[in-house]
């Protein structure tokens, strides 16, 4: 049976003897009809729980992270990559020195003058070193920051993939909500049905006008359940409003999504994230290794001081030089080993937190599962109570007609059934709430249902 939505306007009836409670009702009526009739008409946008698993990710206020993370390595990348350019530095030195240069003999030579130096002695000079061979350090240190970028944003994967479960918990939610909304408007209808049969019987005088009013209360007892629903409808979708940086209707239609096909192979982002945690420490010891290997360069300098490179003057002068520099730095042994620890160490760590992760979403999946299969037999169940239930429904609406059974046994027989239909419509909704928890709990999310 198609159900309908009761305008606002309709639920307030400030009616208050019984004939205007009567108007009221057929008003009530009447507005449901037509309500219903206009839905028709208009087409109601729809979404599916995938398209709010991408708006969710996309709109989020962490995901401005990812562009942060994507132009930090892009800098760190580049700042490496100008090791392969000039290095230029400026340098400056006045000293004074206890003894300077002497010659054994005093006496003057022909065309030859015997300097006299100075203790205070001055210089300043320009440096340039140009990378010929690092043995692939700066390629190295490229890599690192590329790995550590990876790092950063599967990092941030993991902790965007936690929103699938508050997604799935508001999502489901409203799917609960619009079925239980669909069973109220097939419980008005049927209190609606016992208030026509019971006016027929106040008329045969087969019945007292204290049944009329019993049902009419019923049927305000069941326009308050119909509010509150609404109203928990309408802030679970405030909440997804938010999640998604985006307005939703509140007469948004959620697309009931299809029963999945479970995999129990993990794809989780944080087994990703392990990986490339393993891949920067071997990377970091790559960068120990090329530590320990020459280095061979360029260099260029000219400077300005006393003395100058002739050493048989003491005047100020300018001066360059040039030549091939072979660097090899041996002080890295020192601490090389321990070095190497460290990062053995880490990796280590990381095997501890995989294996740690791996127990806990085992352990994740056998609830899950549990969970699953008690839906499922609890749904196997609820179909047969449904089915009892509305036979004996069925039993008394004809013993009401005939006058057989009272009003309040009636209606006692009526909430029994929708009490009925009301679980299983919860444990289908939280069955299939289930099964997209254990996709979440696998990481497959995005596998075909």
């Amino acid at each position: 049976m198609e159900s309908h939505t009761i305008p606002r306007d309709s639920l307030e009836i400030p009616f208050r003897t019984p004939c205007n409670y009567i108007k009221a009702l057929v008003v009530t009526i009447l507005m449901i009809l037509a309500s219903g009739f206009s839905s028709r008409g208009q087409e109601q946008p729809t979404l599916k729980i995938e398209e709010l698993y991408q708006l969710a990710r996309s709109n989020y206020p962490l995901s401005k992270q990812r562009d942060l993370i994507a132009k930090t390595a892009q800098l760190n990348i580049a700042n490496a990559s100008k090791g392969y350019l000039p290095m230029l530095s400026m340098n400056g030195q006045a000293s004074y020195q206890s003894t300077v240069t002497n010659f054994p003999f005093t006496l003057p030579l022909p065309g030859f003058n015997i300097p006299k130096y100075s203790k205070d002695q001055y210089k300043i000079y320009f440096e340039a070193d140009q990378v010929i061979y690092d043995a692939g350090m700066i390629k190295n240190q490229q890599q690192v920051a590329k790995t550590t970028a990876a790092v950063q944003q599967q990092s941030l994967e993991v902790e965007l993939y936690q929103l699938y479960s508050r997604i799935n918990d508001l999502f489901f939610g409203v799917l609960l909500i619009d079925e239980q909304l669909k069973q109220n408007g097939l419980l008005l209808n049927d209190v609606q049905n016992a208030i026509g049969k019971t006016k027929a019987l106040i008329a045969n005088g087969t019945a007292y006008r204290s049944s009329l009013d019993e049902l009419e209360a019923q049927f305000l007892q069941t326009q308050q359940d119909r509010i509150s629903l609404m109203a928990n409808r309408k802030a679970y979708i405030a909440m997804l409003s938010l999640f998604i940086h985006q307005t939703l209707d509140e007469h948004v239609i959620f697309e009931k999504p299809t029963v999945p096909i479970l995999d129990d192979v993990l794809k989780r982002p944080e087994l990703a994230l392990y990986g490339y945690q393993r891949k920067v420490y071997e990377d970091q010891r790559k960068l120990l290794n090329l530590q320990l290997l020459p280095k061979l360069g360029l260099f260029a300098q000219g400077g300005y001081g006393r003395p100058g490179l002739n050493m048989l003057s003491n005047q100020f002068s300018w001066y360059y030089l040039g030549g091939v520099k072979l660097t090899w730095n041996f002080g890295s042994l020192y601490s090389h080993k321990n070095q190497l620890g460290l990062l053995r160490i880490g990796n280590e760590m990381i095997d501890v937190q995989t294996e740690t992760f791996l127990f806990n979403t085992s352990l994740a999946q056998i609830q899950q599962k549990t969970i699953i299969a008690r839906y499922q037999e609890l749904l196997d169940t609820d179909h047969q109570i449904v089915a009892l239930r509305l036979s004996v429904k069925n039993a008394a609406n004809a013993k009401l007609q005939n006058g057989v059974i009272s009003t309040h046994d009636y209606i006692t027989v009526m909430n029994a059934e929708n009490e009925a239909r009301q679980n299983r419509i919860l444990h289908e909704t939280l069955l299939l709430q289930a099964l997209y928890n254990y996709k979440n709990i696998t990481g497959n999310e995005k596998s075909n249902n």
